[in-house]
């Protein structure tokens, strides 16, 4: 453990300009988020950094260092991320089949729906469901806002601890960008590497070389009310 403060790593910077669905709570002008995490382990935080949420204004970020801080110590190498360029694309997923009524759950298990479905083929027949899981329900990788990915817990309600208010998805932190599974949402840019082993194939995967326990996602969930109310991670 290290004596003193420890410099936080940063983890994410987005504009408004840039993802237009990102809205700052409470009705703040702010157009600019930053996540910053520790780059020590808190077990209390059962396997996940503990992170750092900040809204800002662009133009009222003059001073920018050019050798920002590191920390003395990373007890970690995973949750040191490799700096990317990123290209947000907007997709339109849905929630997990979990989070569905009992009587549209059925819905997705009966084949009979499915037929005729630009899409989908008939390898999918025996299990339908599995369909909608792979290729149309909760969008992996990185993300802002969207759908929970249950799976590691069942799904509950997040709830604000200072106000009571359900908290809306802010950012997904993901180990890999997809999987076997649901390799459908493989951006078309990367296809070829994706396909290809070695180091284009984990370039791809997992651009950010970021670790989450054993493979998973942590998601950061905020207060639509205020700011200044503590957000709320989750492993899933």
């Amino acid at each position: 453990m290290a004596d003193g403060p420890v410099a936080m790593l940063p983890v994410a910077q987005l504009y408004a300009r840039d993802v237009p669905l990102l809205r700052p709570p409470g009705g703040s002008e702010a157009d600019l988020l930053q996540v910053l995490w520790c780059p020590l382990d808190h077990p209390e935080e059962i396997y996940m950094p503990r992170t750092a949420v900040f809204w800002r204004s662009a133009a009222a970020v003059t001073d920018i260092l050019t050798s920002p801080p590191e920390p003395p110590l990373v007890e970690c190498e995973e949750y040191v991320p490799v700096p990317c360029v990123l290209a947000p694309e907007e997709v339109t997923e849905y929630p997990s089949s979990s989070e569905l009524s009992k009587e549209l759950q059925e819905q997705l298990g009966d084949w009979s729906r499915w037929q005729g479905v630009d899409g989908v083929d008939s390898s999918y027949a025996p299990y339908p469901e599995s369909f909608y899981h792979n290729a149309l329900s909760v969008a992996p990788g990185w993300k802002a806002g969207g759908w929970a990915q249950w799976g590691y817990t069942d799904p509950s309600p997040r709830i604000c601890r200072a106000c009571g208010t359900e908290m809306d998805p802010l950012l997904t932190i993901a180990t890999f960008e997809w999987n076997a599974a649901d390799d459908s949402w493989i951006p078309y840019e990367v296809r070829d590497a994706a396909a290809s082993t070695g180091d284009r194939h984990r370039d791809a995967v997992r651009p950010t070389r970021v670790q989450i326990g054993s493979g998973y996602k942590q998601q950061l969930y905020i207060c639509p009310a205020s700011p200044e109310h503590p957000h709320m991670e989750l492993m899933q």
